[in-house]
């Protein structure tokens, strides 16, 4: 006999009988694993959003390459672009540096370079490549 009717009577002030209905499954089926798979109350092996483990993989593994193109590429790519700008650096460019000094390159050695600051008193001064933040005569 798998169910049980109970007949029961409620407490409001109504006289009629309820009737619960309540499914009783026998041991078999708990062993078996052959219950209903409708019935409430049994895990489903979903997520709320009704994914399973493989869309939680596919969310992270997205997840984990936006983090890579912000955090690393970006910045990476500003620096091969601040390097080729410093390869092209050439006399009489107009250039910034990282403390906001404007002058005119005079002259390009390995590593140094002698800006010309002010043209009436021929003011020089020798910076290394990597102060320079922009060219002026390319923008």
């Amino acid at each position: 006999m798998n169910n049980i009717w109970i007949l029961a009577q409620t407490d409001s002030s109504d006289s009629s009988p309820g009737i619960i209905s309540e499914r009783v499954t026998s041991e078999e089926e708990t062993t078996t694993g052959q219950a209903d798979s409708n019935t409430p109350g049994q895990p489903t092996g979903r997520g709320p959003f009704g994914g399973g483990a493989q869309t939680q993989f596919i969310i992270i593994g997205v997840m984990l390459v936006m983090m890579y193109l912000i955090l690393f590429r970006g910045p990476r790519k500003k620096q091969q672009q601040h390097k080729q700008m410093m390869q092209a650096l050439s006399k009489n460019d107009r250039v910034q540096t990282i403390g906001g000094i404007i002058g005119t390159v005079v002259d390009i050695k390995d590593d140094e370079i002698t800006l010309k600051i002010d043209e009436s008193n021929n003011t020089k001064m020798k910076i290394l490549r990597s102060a320079i933040s922009r060219n002026m005569s390319k923008d």
